[in-house]
């Protein structure tokens, strides 16, 4: 009776040795297949480069962004603690001096150990130059922020997928540089956001081609992108930067302008007065919407990119419906 009792606790030992091999051999295969956690400092300036970052980070990190909240590229400064934050960044990204010119002199002098990419210096990403004449104000106000930097370009890249395929790309391979131990999920996440922006350019396409030949006139002249991608007609700009009102003359000149090409739509921007709308449209049968191309509007993460692309649709397609 010893005996078997001796043989039955000994066997049960070891099933239970057996099983927790079984299950430490389990553990570290999970382990073995689960990314680690990125060991590199992120950065990324505005939103919507935030959210392709981001999207392209997903179970490994989180990027830092700069832009916060409904600021603009344009006039914004640098909070102390994202100057600290700078200094440990191993890399930034940014679309460039043609935007964000408030952090050149910060990647020169405080980022020293990070790695800047911009990405307008990209030869695969279309680049188109601003638009001047017409019923576009003229970009002087942009045009002297450049700084000597060579001719001038339409920042807003991202505002055509194909170029937010691409911007993908380069922060892909930006990312396994940096942090070879996750290349296999930078990767797969590369080729999961490169699907889900072909899908939504079909989605886009489907949605605004019933309105494409309906003409609007918009807040400030950042959407041409937008328009030769999807065949969508803008006649004209309020203003050229969103920071710069524009004058009396101005308004009179667009409401002829208006009136003339039969705008169907004027669009307002977030965080700007309405009435400059309210007093171009007044008198007219044109209807108004909001677009917002950098997702001031939205939280930031990786479902911005394509819930701004998409709302910008949306309001397109919602206003220049419900106009004659």
């Amino acid at each position: 009776m010893l005996y078997s009792y001796i043989t039955i606790v000994s066997i049960h030992g070891l099933k239970n040795s057996m099983n927790n091999f079984r299950n430490l051999f389990l553990a570290g295969t999970l382990f073995a297949a689960t990314p680690a956690f990125a060991e590199i400092s992120v950065m990324a300036s505005i939103k919507p480069v935030h959210s392709l970052v981001a999207a392209m980070m997903e179970g490994v990190g989180s990027p830092s962004l700069i832009v916060q909240g409904a600021g603009s590229p344009h006039t914004y400064s640098l909070k102390p603690s994202q100057a600290e934050e700078l200094q440990e960044a191993d890399l930034i990204f940014w679309i460039g001096h043609k935007l964000e010119a408030f952090l050149e002199k910060p990647l020169e002098t405080i980022a020293t150990k990070a790695t800047a990419v911009e990405l307008l210096d990209n030869d695969a990403i279309k680049k188109l130059a601003p638009r001047e004449g017409g019923s576009f104000e003229a970009h002087e106000e942009e045009g002297e922020a450049d700084h000597g930097h060579g001719e001038e370009v339409d920042a807003h890249i991202w505002l055509d997928p194909q170029n937010a395929i691409l911007m993908a790309k380069q922060i892909e391979k930006a990312l396994i540089e940096a942090d070879p131990a996750n290349a296999a999920a930078y990767a797969a996440n590369g080729v999961k956001l490169r699907a889900e922006i072909t899908a939504l350019q079909a989605e886009i396409k489907t949605m605004l081609d019933p309105v494409k030949d309906k003409g609007s006139i918009v807040f400030h002249d950042a959407y041409q992108y937008f328009e030769q991608r999807f065949g969508i007609r803008v006649l004209g700009s309020i203003t050229a930067s969103p920071e710069v009102m524009p004058g009396a003359e101005r308004l009179t000149e667009l409401k002829a302008k208006l009136i003339e090409l039969n705008a169907a739509c004027v669009f307002a921007e977030p965080n700007f007065e309405p009435k400059l709308i309210n007093a171009i449209i007044e008198g007219t049968a044109a209807k108004t919407g909001t677009l917002d191309p950098e997702g001031s509007g939205i939280a930031e993460g990786p479902a911005l990119y394509p819930t701004m692309m998409r709302g910008i649709a949306i309001s397109l397609r919602d206003c220049l419906t419900q106009a004659n």
